[in-house]
């Protein structure tokens, strides 16, 4: 079985593989604090209350990681504890097979990377992939499967924590559909702004980048993931599929792009 790691700025996500489909899944604070050995320890702990494993063995490990510190532990805790296992780590060097054509290809993150490879792979191109996470990540790839541009916004979890930090009389809510978009109370006009707010950003932002990547816009297919696209996936008009292990996918596909 290969287990993919996803370390996010908020969460790490976990997924294990038993061919090509995820069959058990975890996700997990991400706390740049932890040592090689605390995160051995917290793994061990999933893996083995898993009743998925009994008799199994994890046989490969893919990791990508936008927390620099945290892929250091990764690494070497890959090197102590997984010792005979074969892992992949996304890094310069890394075989991804998408073209980067950026100013500076390094500053794209290898989430990103590992997104276009996976949408581009399951939905061909062009494509623009909508990742809910800390940031709310647009990532543009071509027709070609090149990785062509970006856009990032603040995330639904910051922005939420930044007006509840802000206003005297407000505080954070429940992420919830309210009853209507004119709101009778203030938990649900808050809501509504946040959901109904994030869908219209959604939805703006992708129909200029669709304008710009594609002649024909309507050939763009749009992919969300992350761990609040639930949120906002029913209510923006613009999003094509909701592909919530779109990142581990990616990781799979790139541990076996580099170990076959």
């Amino acid at each position: 079985m290969l287990l993919a790691i996803d370390v996010g700025n908020t969460h790490t996500v976990l997924g294990l593989f038993e061919g090509d489909e995820v069959i058990e899944h975890w996700r997990i604070a991400t706390d740049a604090r932890r040592t090689a050995d605390e995160i051995a320890v917290v793994l061990q702990g999933l893996l083995g209350q898993s009743p998925l494993l009994k008799g199994a063995d994890v046989n490969g490990i893919a990791i990508c990681s936008t927390v620099p510190s945290v892929l250091n532990e990764m690494r070497e805790m890959c090197r102590r504890y997984y010792g005979d296992v074969t892992a992949v780590i996304v890094e310069p060097g890394v075989r991804t097979g998408v073209p980067v054509r950026m100013d500076n290809p390094k500053e794209v993150g290898s989430d990103r990377i590992v997104n276009a490879l996976a949408a581009i792979q399951l939905y061909g191109g062009p494509c623009i992939i909508v990742d809910f996470g800390t940031a709310t990540s647009f990532d543009a790839v071509s027709a070609k499967g090149e990785y062509v541009g970006a856009v990032t916004a603040p995330g639904i979890e910051i922005s939420v924590d930044a007006l509840a930090a802000a206003g005297a009389q407000l505080h954070k809510v429940e992420l919830i559909r309210p009853r209507s978009v004119i709101a009778k109370n203030t938990v649900e006009a808050l809501q509504a702004g946040i959901i109904y707010g994030f869908a219209g950003q959604v939805d703006g932002i992708v129909e200029r980048m669709a304008a710009e990547l594609a002649t024909d816009p309507d050939d763009v297919t749009v992919v969300a993931t992350g761990s609040a696209a639930s949120l906002v996936v029913d209510e923006a008009r613009s999003i094509d599929i909701h592909e919530p292990w779109l990142t581990l996918i990616g990781l799979r596909l790139i541990y076996h792009r580099n170990t076959a």
